[in-house]
């Protein structure tokens, strides 16, 4: 099931309220927030969840009235647990950030596509030619990668069958691509 977020439709009480807590609070918070998290990257969104949480709540105006800062300051106290414990259970520091060196590459340019599709349809066919056990052999090893035992086991032929046909697969392989 998927979590759809409503959108908020501000009034322009609200922009106007969002002004004052943007032009009083967003320096004091980012330090705030700076002090007692590692996520620079983060501090900006976690400033702009304390104004959409305050503005949500909804009378603004009247908090002004009373001690808004310290308010302010309760909600930027749950917006950090929350950046906290999200940070936690989805385990954000395992992630590897994207290097476009590194991950990137890939060309999907119409000749490159083009070009892989013809050599899959090569490889498809110099495994066409090999007989049907064999062939069945290699693709569970290979591509599914089944162990010998449980290939053996379940075509119900010896463990050094099973090694034969797939040095019988590769031979056969390695000969047809040196002559293409």
């Amino acid at each position: 099931m998927v979590k759809r977020q409503r959108r908020y439709a501000y009034s322009e009480e609200d922009r106007a309220a969002l002004d004052r807590l943007d032009r009083d609070f967003r320096r004091s918070l980012l330090s705030w927030f700076g002090r007692r998290t590692r996520d620079r990257a983060d501090l900006e969104d976690m400033v702009q969840e304390v104004f959409e949480r305050l503005v949500k709540r909804g009378g603004a105006s009247e908090l002004e009235r009373q001690n808004l800062s310290a308010y302010v300051f309760e909600t930027a106290s749950s917006v950090l647990t929350d950046h906290l414990r999200k940070k936690v259970t989805r385990h954000s520091d395992a992630h590897e950030p994207f290097d476009q060196n590194q991950h990137g590459g890939a060309d999907f340019s119409p000749e490159h596509v083009l070009m892989d599709r013809q050599q899959l349809a090569r490889a498809t066919a110099v495994l066409l030619e090999l007989p049907e056990r064999t062939r069945v052999i290699f693709v569970l090893r290979r591509l599914e990668g089944m162990r010998l035992n449980d290939i053996a086991k379940r075509l119900g032929i010896s463990v050094s069958a099973v090694e034969k046909h797939m040095q019988r697969a590769i031979i056969h392989i390695m000969r047809r691509i040196d002559f293409e």
